[in-house]
């Protein structure tokens, strides 16, 4: 009896990279909700030990991404864990029946994107699954206003002024790690950026890009499938065309970033919430809060998402009866911006 003879069409894999906050979420969950008749599946990877955006995923789960498709990992960075969590996901994903036809993965907004890439020439999976495209976002108001160093006009003009200067910080190097592998860049929350900051933005990506990138500015991840989806890149045959800060290494490090969890118990006034993680983040550099709020006397859960100083709440689901009633936030920043004590007693209060 003849064997069946294996399919020779790869799974096309959109990566989404992006800093802490820019969306990627949000994308992901309108590209779930308008897949279009495609099969998705989606792996998304934490920093931090709080799984948000899996349970975000999963919670707008349709049958054409049911929520045993949504797979996290929350070990470390994907980029990290290649041999332990990446493949044998990946493996896992592809013996689905049905197969997926299409697999989106979120990465950490610190992972770097070129070490992503260089795992999809391992043999397990190599003939299996291509790179379709490295979709990068940018929260515009951010980029515009320079948020990704300390004043990037003061370190320009010292670079120039004497070039053996290290002028780049961990935050610019992210960044412009992940513009250099980009097939697409996405500048979100274009409606609190404005047309000027939109200007800015793209200003400042053309600036860091080593190449000529397509920049599509949206508002809440709102995006016509087609046009981020089926690129056709090929990614992992182009890598020596996207260059990385970190080229040369064996691997790299996120000792430059840190994350720590506050469990509050039950708030009693959500504005107030809002408030004090505005003034930790203004006082203490912190760079994202994110995570569930159980507020008294409410039936819901509170979802916080904060960038920086700017705080975003929303009621997402009721509490379920297997679940403690309880305020869990992660809290990121750079390494020697954490401390402990410090936040907890900021959003104590």
């Amino acid at each position: 009896m003849t064997e069946p003879q294996p399919t020779l069409a790869k799974i096309p894999v959109t990566i989404v990279t992006g800093f802490l906050g820019a969306g990627k979420t949000t994308l992901i969950s309108h590209l779930i909700r308008n897949a279009g008749g495609r099969r998705l599946a989606v792996i998304v990877n934490e920093f931090g030990t709080l799984g948000i955006d899996g349970d975000i995923l999963k919670g707008c789960a349709i049958p054409d991404c049911p929520a045993e498709n949504v797979v996290e990992l929350a070990n470390g960075c994907i980029c990290c864990t290649v041999a332990d969590d990446f493949i044998p996901t990946v493996e896992t994903l592809l013996a689905l029946d049905p197969r997926p036809d299409h697999i989106l993965i979120e990465t950490s907004g610190l992972a770097l994107p070129k070490p992503l890439l260089k795992a999809f020439d391992w043999p397990a999976i190599r003939s299996k699954i291509t790179v379709d495209g490295v979709i990068a976002l940018a929260d515009a108001e951010a980029v515009a206003a320079g948020r990704f160093a300390p004043d990037l006009a003061a370190i320009e003009a010292q670079r120039r002024a004497d070039p053996s200067v290290d002028h780049e910080t961990p935050l610019a190097e992210v960044f412009e790690d992940q513009l250099a592998c980009a097939d697409l860049v996405l500048l979100t929350k274009a409606d609190l950026a404005g047309e000027a900051g939109v200007a800015a933005a793209r200003a400042v990506i053309a600036a860091e890009s080593t190449r000529a990138l397509p920049v599509i500015a949206l508002t809440d991840g709102v995006i016509d499938p087609r046009v981020v989806l089926g690129l056709n890149a090929a990614a992992e045959d182009d890598i020596a065309a996207r260059p990385s800060h970190h080229d040369g290494a064996d691997d790299h490090e996120h000792d430059d970033f840190d994350s720590m969890i506050v469990e509050l118990g039950e708030i009693a006034d959500p504005a107030a919430l809002a408030a004090r993680i505005e003034t930790l983040a203004r006082d203490a550099d912190i760079l994202r809060v994110k995570g569930y709020a159980a507020v008294t006397g409410k039936p819901m859960r509170l979802l916080v998402q904060a960038v920086g100083a700017r705080v975003r709440t929303q009621y997402d689901r009721p509490w379920r009866a297997d679940e403690a009633r309880q305020t869990r936030l992660v809290v990121i920043a750079e390494h020697d911006r954490i401390d402990p004590a410090r936040i907890r007693a900021a959003l104590q209060g």
